[in-house]
């Protein structure tokens, strides 16, 4: 099979490793990609969310399968202008992507199908925004109800700020505060059959303890072993069959991923959002636990061949990933400061380093390039050793005024979660 990743950050480069590890997979290219994706692909400077260029350079090197990462593509179109010319492709249209893509959309979606969720308003103006924060009350939640790369939510007990960030959305949806920790599912699905994965938890808040601004994510791991049994099975059946069957009725096949944000509340879970692709950086760790070869699950969710027998294979122990950002993420990180140690980190046991946001300066040398600069994975036959390699590598990256949260997974490692 001859693959192609549409993406240029940590969860591209954790799709390109993945499919170099699949020996069904003979060739594999990304676009744009980065410098850590062209150590396992062909790199292919296009716009990713340019349909006609995607389409071009899939049908010239003949791709079978296109991984579609981020969010932008798929709200774009992308995948309709592959499907169109008989291209494979890992990735919702552009009507089911709405999901993602609208805030709004995805309540009327879950209201009409019965899914457990937050009481919430879709707000168009300053007044209304008032209203519904008058409604629900601290802590208040106001997320923009368009693509905010992992950004547009804020919850706060700060009245004012929750105003403001209402005011700049334009189009906001405030809701109700759901308690309880909140965990990742990621279902594949063909519109027909939906298979999950393992439930992961990701690190949305800057600093440790959870404090500081929402981010796209700063850590994760997996497997969630505190998780309470049957949560899958209940998900499945009250969020994400419910959710699939909602959509075929308004005429829209969902292929692809549905990333189902979750909140473990007291009266049991609770969506929190949906999104159309993978999470970034739970795909990360879930990636690296996964041992069913990625190529040919992913092509079938699109040409056909899951069913209710598929079943995914698992490797034993865990994942974390560690990220490492870049002075003043989120708010206007700094870049082109030089990154070394890469490595070094990469050549310890059980540790590897995943590039988000880097460039090459000159021949060789990295710079960084983004927000979120690398995502560093550790993995071990327990959470608390993969958690342990994954800082040991991190010590050794070195970038000027970088910074990384310290309790990732730690919780959890402990048993406390």
């Amino acid at each position: 099979m001859k693959a192609l990743v549409l993406g240029g950050g940590g969860r591209e480069h954790a799709l390109v490793r993945a499919l170099s590890l699949d020996p069904g997979v003979t060739d594999l290219h990304c676009a744009p990609g980065n410098p850590g994706t062209s150590e396992h692909a062909d790199n292919h400077v296009i716009n990713p969310v340019d349909g006609l260029a995607v389409t071009e350079l899939a049908s010239r090197i003949g791709a079978e399968l296109v991984v579609i990462g981020p969010e932008a593509p798929l709200v774009a179109g992308v995948a309709d202008a592959l499907r169109e010319r008989g291209i494979p492709v890992f990735g919702p249209d552009q009507q089911a992507a709405r999901l993602e893509g609208s805030k709004g959309f995805a309540k009327e979606v879950m209201e009409a199908a019965g899914v457990p969720t937050a009481r919430s308003r879709l707000c168009r103006s300053p007044s209304q925004a008032a209203e519904a924060l008058d409604a629900f009350g601290p802590p208040y939640v106001v997320k923009d109800d368009g693509l905010a790369a992992g950004k547009g939510v804020v919850v706060t007990e700060d009245r004012a700020e929750a105003e403001r960030h209402a005011r700049e959305c334009g189009r906001a949806v405030v809701e109700e505060y759901l308690d309880g920790p909140e965990v990742s599912l990621f279902v594949i699905s063909d519109g027909i059959h939906a298979l999950p994965m393992l439930p992961a938890q990701d690190f949305k808040r800057a600093y440790d303890g959870d404090r500081g601004p929402n981010t796209g994510g700063m850590g994760a791991y997996a497997p969630v072993a505190w998780a309470p049994e049957g949560m899958v099975d209940e998900v499945m059946e009250t969020v994400v069959g419910p959710t699939l069957t909602e959509m075929a009725r308004r005429g829209i096949r969902y292929q692809g991923l549905l990333y189902v944000g979750l909140a473990l509340t007291s009266q049991g879970p609770r969506v929190v959002e949906f999104n159309a692709r993978f999470g970034d950086p739970e795909c990360q760790v879930l990636l690296d636990r996964l041992a069913t070869p990625i190529g040919g699950l992913l092509q079938a969710a699109d040409i056909g061949g899951l069913s209710s027998s598929t079943k995914l294979e698992w490797r034993g122990g865990a994942a974390v990933t560690v990220v490492i950002a870049a002075e003043n993420y989120p708010a206007e990180p700094a870049k082109g400061d030089p990154v070394t140690g890469i490595d070094a980190a990469s050549a310890l046991d059980g540790a590897y380093v995943l590039h988000a946001g880097t460039a090459w300066s000159g021949v060789r040398d990295l710079t960084s390039a983004g927000g979120r600069v690398l995502d560093v994975v550790g993995t071990g036959d327990t959470l608390a050793r993969a958690r342990e390699r994954a800082y040991q590598a991190a010590e050794l990256i070195d970038l000027r005024g970088s910074f990384y949260r310290t309790d990732i997974a730690e919780r959890a490692a402990a048993g406390t979660a």
